[in-house]
């Protein structure tokens, strides 16, 4: 029993430790990110994600474990696609389109909204240990919000990316597009892996070169605060 204790204790838990703390941030990453899509959806005269309760800040409505999983390894992931249907909007294609561009820009808002606070919490938070497990989460929410708004972006089906994408194309075009959709989610699997493979990541590129502009605001919250102190 000594032994297995002793085992237990030389263990490196800080990646166990790390990725738990991610999963907090991710849950509210994907919930505002869905539920911008379902008040987008209703603002535009369709209440389908409404009866289906999936207007709601609950994130077991919204989670897909795959995509959860692979936003708090891979930091790129999704979730739960709310229902949507296009043709009770006046303009369908057009509002698919801002329908699906609500998420990554509800995630662009919660980015630059939880990076303020972070800078703002800094001072008061960093010299302690829980102090620094809160702002590691509020970095953590902006940096996988920017994360998933660039991957959702992607102009593969379901991503919101293609989404928008269809409303450039013709009618013929855009009804052949959603026939392949069924076969997004694989190419979304390959996709991920085989960046993550690569000598270069492009994804975590775009990711932290528009995290790094952002970072802008916690300097803001940090300069504010410390006028206070």
């Amino acid at each position: 029993m000594d032994e297995f204790m002793a085992i237990i204790r030389g263990l490196d838990w800080s990646v166990p430790l790390r990725l738990l703390l991610s999963v907090v941030p991710a849950l509210i990453c994907i919930t505002l990110h869905e539920c911008a899509h379902g008040y987008a959806a209703l603002r535009l005269g369709d209440d389908t994600a409404k009866r289906a309760g999936r207007l709601t800040l609950n994130p077991l409505r919204h989670i897909d474990f795959i995509g959860l999983a692979m936003l708090v390894i891979f930091r790129f992931g999704w979730a739960k696609p709310v229902p949507v249907n296009m043709y009770r909007f006046k303009n369908p294609r057009g509002g698919m389109a801002l329908c699906a561009a609500a998420g990554p820009l509800a995630n662009v808002v919660l980015a630059l909204a939880a990076l303020f606070l972070y800078g703002l919490l800094f001072i008061p938070l960093a010299g302690s240990a829980i102090g620094g497990y809160v702002l590691e989460s509020v970095y953590l929410t902006a940096y996988l919000s920017v994360t998933l708004a660039i991957f959702n972006i992607i102009p593969i089906p379901p991503l919101d990316g293609s989404k928008v994408l269809y409303s450039f194309v013709s009618e013929r075009t855009y009804a052949r597009l959603m026939y392949y959709e069924r076969y997004g989610m694989i190419a979304l699997l390959i996709l991920i892996l085989v960046v993550n493979r690569l000598p270069f990541d492009p994804l975590s590129w775009i990711a932290n070169f528009v995290f790094e502009h952002f970072f802008r605001l916690a300097e803001w919250g940090y300069e504010l605060m410390g006028l206070f102190l």
